[in-house]
């Protein structure tokens, strides 16, 4: 095979990330990826751990003088968001992911990349193998499931992780420190549709399709199209205009991802087709219109169907469900008060799935402020309550609060300003770190989260700076060495 990112710098973490692509690694199927980094600790001769979860612990003994120094844990994620091109054939569980360099860049051929958390990982393999680099005694972390919920690091066994300072590398913005995350949940409505024979004689699909998406707590904030927001409006444009019976709909792919699809399959009178095919262009040039800036790539593609749903579901439910869709809260709901530009609280309506009596609506609700993520939640109790439906959280994670004194983020922010001239900034993201967690798991300790510049995470845009990423790794190596 190929190697495609043979002769950049650093070697190793290059090797061992474009070594990732190759091992399929959706959230919640990890196995294989765990027995490579088993297999890669044995083969250094370093202790390790693998947990039932699929975890990963390797420990590294400090080098010669770190002896006393405070031990690190450095922790990423194993598993990636696997989102495609809707055009584009592939399989996530066997084949590699097809690399490409453009300039300064790792791309892909219309997947994800899996940078998010995979250069962490391949940064803490580097780390571990090297046989030059000083450093006091390491733990390296690698976790699983942290995309869907943050599994991993809620069934980890504290005793397995014991440190004095923690670095998560999980962030996405070269020279940026982040030093707090928001909380979140995913907030789920479960609604029981009623279903009669079709009274109708016209079948048709209509597809929303051609938006960007996004990370749901990164992303959230930059005015990006929802699909299935979209397809409520539709729902209820249809309403003012004709009879309609939904026999299908879903819509997204991941909960945290901003949906960039959405279909439904309908039954209309003949009488009314004239009217539904002038109706979709000027639905989608309105949506074009309003999202000119950010999703002017939007298109409803409608299509008529050979078969004509013999079943579909009732008026009322069809009303239910365009009323949920409409209610349910998207996007920026608070902005923080006490860091400038920084998003407070936000929800997103990511995944629609239908089951043969529910259709399932999966939201990523996130919060700086638990207080404000409990409103949130309430919102969709309310909805649920008008409609009849059953609503229930998973994966509730904690914040990350700032903490004033950290000689982690001190010692950084004089190493960066010494290595390459410009101030180190410290923030808070909208979006979850397992630090929250990680908190609970292994004390308060000292905790800093870096990482090299990453783009469009979660959507098949993603790409990977290489010269950030070799500064990145140049700079944690260095305060490493710093920590004696």
């Amino acid at each position: 095979m190929e190697n495609v990112l043979n002769g950049l710098q650093p070697e190793s973490v290059f090797k061992n990330f474009e070594a990732l692509t190759r091992i399929p690694r959706e959230s919640g199927n990890e196995a294989a990826v765990a027995d490579y980094l088993v297999s890669f600790a044995k083969n250094l001769d370093l202790e390790v751990i693998r947990e039932d979860s699929n975890n990963v612990i390797i420990k590294k003994s400090a080098t010669a003088g770190y002896e006393h120094a405070p031990t690190v844990i450095l922790q990423g994620h194993t598993d990636m968001v696997c989102v495609k091109l809707d055009e584009l054939e592939f399989d996530f569980n066997s084949e590699p992911i097809p690399l490409v360099l453009e300039g300064d860049f790792i791309k892909t051929k219309g997947t994800t990349l899996g940078a998010d958390n995979g250069i962490a990982v391949a940064m803490m393999m580097s780390i571990l193998e090297s046989k030059t680099l000083a450093h006091p005694a390491l733990v390296a972390l690698f976790t699983v499931s942290e995309e869907t919920g943050m599994d991993g690091v809620v069934s980890l066994n504290p005793e397995n992780v014991k440190g004095d300072i923690l670095i998560n590398i999980d962030s996405e913005e070269e020279g940026t420190l982040l030093a707090s995350c928001a909380g979140g949940a995913n907030n789920i409505i479960e609604y029981p549709f009623e279903v009669q024979k079709t009274t109708l004689d016209e079948g048709f699909k209509l597809v929303i399709q051609g938006l960007n998406g996004g990370h749901s707590g990164i992303e959230i904030n930059k005015n990006r199209a929802n699909a299935i927001k979209l397809m409520g409006r539709v729902l209820k444009s249809f309403e003012k205009h004709f009879k309609f019976e939904i026999a299908k709909i879903s819509g997204g792919e991941k909960m945290n991802a901003i949906a960039k699809r959405a279909e439904m399959t309908f039954v209309v009178k003949r009488s009314d087709v004239e009217i539904l095919e002038q109706l979709v262009p000027l639905l989608q040039e309105m949506f074009v219109n309003e999202f000119s800036a950010t999703d002017g790539g939007i298109k409803l593609v409608l299509t008529e169907v050979d078969d004509i749903p013999k079943t579909v579901m009732t008026e009322a439910s069809a009303k239910d469900i365009a009323n949920i869709i409409r209610l349910i809260p998207f996007g920026v709901q608070t902005m923080s008060g006490g860091i400038e530009g920084l998003v407070e609280s936000s929800s997103n309506l990511g995944v629609l799935e239908q089951t043969a009596s529910t259709l399932k609506f999966t939201n990523a609700v996130r919060s700086s402020v638990k207080s404000l993520k409990s409103e949130i939640n309430e919102r969709f109790e309310i909805i649920s309550e008008m409609t009849h439906s059953k609503n229930y959280i998973e994966s509730d994670y904690p914040e990350w609060q700032f903490k004033l004194e950290s000689p982690i983020r001190e010692l950084m922010k004089t190493v960066y300003a010494e290595m390459f001239n410009k101030e180190l900034k410290v923030d808070a993201i909208h979006a979850g770190l397992e630090c929250g967690f990680l908190r609970e798991k292994v004390g308060d300790i000292d905790m800093i989260s870096l990482g090299p510049n990453l783009f469009d995470v979660h959507t098949p845009f993603e790409k990977l700076s290489i010269s950030s990423t070799r500064r990145v790794y140049e700079f944690l190596c260095e305060v490493l060495k710093r920590l004696k």
